[in-house]
């Protein structure tokens, strides 16, 4: 019988721990809030009956002076100062307070993780959409317009034969009745000139305002916006946006008008250098 490799299988979960730290950090965060409040609740009757304990205690103090000075009436506690309640009460609440720490710590932490895996992230995207546009230079200054255009047209065809159209999930705009692929939207019902209306006006807006979503592209072609098309988008620092047209035919042989981004959307396009 084989013996359990220990040492892999420590390896294997401390990778695991590595790599679902946010979630698992996030999870002990609210289970930890959560138990800072039922702390809380359970603490507060011991912690009032301290505070009634307490006033008694100055009552009883106050009576004993006013009786030695043969004072016949003396001032009443029926409410602790403020500082006077949290040394009364403090004791009752270090359960929940150690609890609640270690409740922020833990959102503080996963907070800190999911910084530093986006800043990794925008800057390998960075490094890969810098070597790409250096390639595909390369590849125009090497091979020439023409054959570039060709391998670009090959790669659309490819691209939806990959992704077969179904008519069920062809997006109608409203705007043309062509076929036309997008890499992130997919199939959709257009027209190549409100498409290139749209890249004008957006390029004009980047002019402007400096950066763009993909949702505002969406929005003027008439597709809906989506949680990701918030995410993606253009910056100026990266050039105007430029589409690219290839024509194929669709599995089911209809003309199709495939879009491809010269300058492709990216994740933190609101940063400006």
């Amino acid at each position: 019988m084989k013996k359990p490799d220990f040492s892999r299988i420590a390896r294997s979960v401390k990778a695991g721990l590595h790599k679902h730290s946010p979630e698992i950090l996030t999870g002990l965060g609210i289970a930890g809030m959560i138990t800072t409040t039922v702390l809380a609740v359970r603490a507060t009757p011991k912690a009032l009956i301290l505070i009634e304990e307490e006033k008694r205690r100055q009552n009883k103090e106050l009576y004993e002076d006013a009786e030695r000075k043969r004072l016949d009436s003396y001032p009443r506690v029926d409410l602790l100062k403020p500082i006077e309640l949290v040394r009364t009460t403090w004791v009752c609440y270090v359960p929940a307070t150690i609890t609640g720490a270690f409740s922020i710590a833990c959102l503080i932490g996963a907070s800190s993780v999911n910084i530093r895996r986006n800043a990794a992230l925008a800057a390998a995207y960075s490094l890969s959409e810098s070597a790409l546009k250096e390639y595909q230079e390369k590849v125009i200054e090497t091979i020439g317009e023409k054959k570039e255009r060709e391998i670009r047209d090959a790669v659309a065809k490819d691209k939806i034969q990959r992704e077969p159209v179904v008519n069920k999930e062809v997006i109608i705009t409203g705007y043309g009745e062509h076929l036309c692929y997008d890499p992130i939207a997919k199939y959709f019902k257009g027209d190549i000139e409100k498409i290139r209306r749209a890249e004008n006006i957006l390029n004009k807006r980047l002019i402007s305002e400096m950066y763009v979503s993909l949702n505002d592209f969406y929005c003027e072609i008439g597709i809906r916006p989506s949680e990701l098309g918030d995410e993606l988008g253009w910056n100026i620092d990266d050039g105007l946006i430029d589409f690219h047209f290839s024509s194929q035919l669709a599995e089911n042989g209809v003309p199709c008008l495939v879009i491809d981004y010269h300058v492709a959307p990216r994740y933190d396009f609101r940063t400006l250098m």
